[in-house]
């Protein structure tokens, strides 16, 4: 079992990170296509019927399908920040409330990646009302399972 680590960006950001057996180019592929999100979730909130460009870049729109509380809806994210570069990866969009998910990668020697995973709640409209109703506890679960997840896909037999 892969150790996730929770990562300080104060508060109202939720951040989780876990070292992955892979290059940081493969991890990054897969959140820079929206139709792949679906293949690393662990919020079980992701659905595989996105809309949109097969590879994001700062003021891309992509529409997914979501479930949340057995509830579901469509959804419209718009990349606020995309850096690719030897050294570090980035990829960030809000939901239209203002929220927004961030992906990094930092190259970590022998082929591994740094994967950081983060939920910042500041810039949303509907900041104090996740908090009240535990979003941010749930987003945590759910940043930390699919972490897991994503580890776990790229572990090797021992």
């Amino acid at each position: 079992m892969t150790a996730i680590s929770t990562i300080d960006r104060g508060p109202r950001v939720v951040a989780r990170s876990v070292t992955v057996n892979a290059p940081a180019d493969e991890l990054f592929a897969l959140v820079y296509d929206p139709r792949k999100h679906g293949l690393v979730d662990g919020s079980g909130t992701v659905r595989d019927n996105v809309q949109g460009p097969a590879t994001l870049h700062p003021g891309a729109k992509f529409t997914t399908a979501m479930r949340m509380y057995g509830v579901p809806y469509r959804i419209t994210c718009t990349v606020t920040e995309h850096r690719d570069t030897a050294t570090e990866k980035v990829i960030e969009w809000a939901h239209p409330a203002g929220h927004r998910w961030r992906w990094e990668f930092t190259p970590a020697g022998d082929g591994k990646t740094k994967v950081v995973e983060s939920f910042d709640n500041r810039p949303s409209k509907l900041g104090r009302f996740f908090e009240s109703v535990g979003v941010s506890k749930q987003n945590a679960a759910g940043i930390t399972e699919t972490l897991s997840k994503l580890a776990a896909r790229y572990e090797t037999a021992g």
